[in-house]
């Protein structure tokens, strides 16, 4: 990586860092999104945390046309994981790795990491834990859910750990989310009405739903998001 490269993972980084300190002190600018508002049964809604783990992709940078991202680097990425088909709860969707959190964990934040390292088998001792965000409710699956920002200093190697939990382990450049050419709004219609949410189209899926809208509005948070056109739409995969 030149100095400009190591100049923009710093002050990725850093942007990180900052929004994290923001989210513990209650400073994060407010988004309006409907999806916020969604209602969970709190007598019965189950604690989760997922793990949002940015780090340096070394193999495989973003493409060519992602570029115009610019001040984001291009082997900034993020770790998701594609659900098994024969899962319960959301099958074969793209999630940040992730799950309940039991009562051994001594919190999300422990969760969140203890799930990545059984999903993904990274290395946890590489993993930079920045804070929690704002809990989101999951009504479909009745979670409270709790993302945990994280930054990977030392990248480990990640594969399929369970093929009964996950369909593949993929790091995804930032840039390719960031591309306006890979952002579309899906659509899903249950009893008469129409669900829609941001989606991103990268490494031939289409990442929807909960993981979409959560990565969404932590672009917006971060200042990285480039206009897209809302208006192109696309069933969501079910």
């Amino acid at each position: 990586m030149n100095d400009g490269g190591q100049e923009r993972m710093a002050s990725a980084h850093d942007d990180l860092v900052a929004l994290a300190r923001a989210a513990r002190h209650g400073e994060l600018p407010h988004i309006d999104q409907s999806w916020r508002r969604m209602q969970l049964d709190p007598e019965s809604a189950r604690p989760a945390a997922v793990l949002i783990l940015f780090g340096v992709l070394d193999d495989i940078p973003a493409s060519a046309a992602s570029n115009r991202a610019g001040r984001i680097p291009a082997d900034l990425d993020v770790l998701l994981v594609e659900r098994a088909g024969g899962l319960e709860d959301h099958p074969g969707q793209v999630s940040f790795p992730g799950g309940g959190i039991d009562a051994s964990d001594s919190g999300p934040e422990a969760a969140a990491l203890r799930e990545a390292v059984e999903e993904t088998g990274l290395d946890e001792g590489g993993v930079e834990i920045l804070g929690s965000l704002s809990e989101v409710g999951l009504p479909v699956s009745n979670f409270l859910v709790t993302p945990v920002l994280a930054w990977w200093a030392s990248p480990s190697p990640v594969d399929v750990v369970d093929y009964g939990e996950s369909a593949q382990v993929f790091r995804v450049p930032v840039q390719d989310l960031l591309d306006p050419a890979n952002r579309r709004t899906a659509t899903v219609t249950r009893n008469s009405q129409t669900f829609r949410s941001p989606s991103f189209t990268v490494n031939n899926l289409v990442v929807w739903g909960f993981t979409a809208m959560v990565l969404s509005q932590l672009f917006e948070q971060l200042g990285w998001t480039l206009p897209w056109d809302q208006t192109l739409e696309i069933p969501a995969p079910l």
